[in-house]
């Protein structure tokens, strides 16, 4: 029989395993980042650009690590604070094999803006990456 001392170490190893176990297995099972298609990917971009989405935006980026996160939160605070709207996102140069997606915009003065982020595909998923698109 383990005494109330032991007893209670071995339950706090037994906690500590079961967590480094879930933990790894949530990261497992977690899904890639980007769209199951290219228009998937538009209408994803779309919605959360004009909806201010912070976590949705991050799931659609090709940044490594935790830099999708800060890069989406960061990119959202700009949206709201430069008031943006009529946000659109269209698919260049063909809708089902893009290489880029082209982003226009008013920005609160009344101000249209256009830019162009670079569209990847891999291993099926489609996802935007902040370098400059290739012709």
């Amino acid at each position: 029989m383990l005494s109330r001392r032991n007893a209670t170490v071995a339950a706090a190893v037994g906690a500590g395993v079961a967590w480094i176990a879930t933990i790894t297995t949530l990261i497992a099972h977690e899904d890639d980042p980007g769209a199951p298609s290219a228009p998937a990917l538009r209408d994803q971009l779309t919605e959360a650009l004009s909806g201010r989405d912070a976590d949705a935006l991050a799931a659609l980026f090709d940044v490594p690590g935790s830099g999708a996160t800060d890069l989406a939160d960061d990119y959202v605070r700009a949206l709201g604070a430069d008031r943006v709207r009529d946000l659109a996102v269209r698919l260049t140069p063909d809708e089902h094999a893009p290489t880029s997606a082209v982003v226009t915009g008013i920005s609160g003065p009344g101000t249209r803006f256009t830019y162009q982020l670079a569209v990847t595909s891999t291993n099926g998923r489609w996802t935007v990456a902040f370098t400059p698109p290739l012709p």
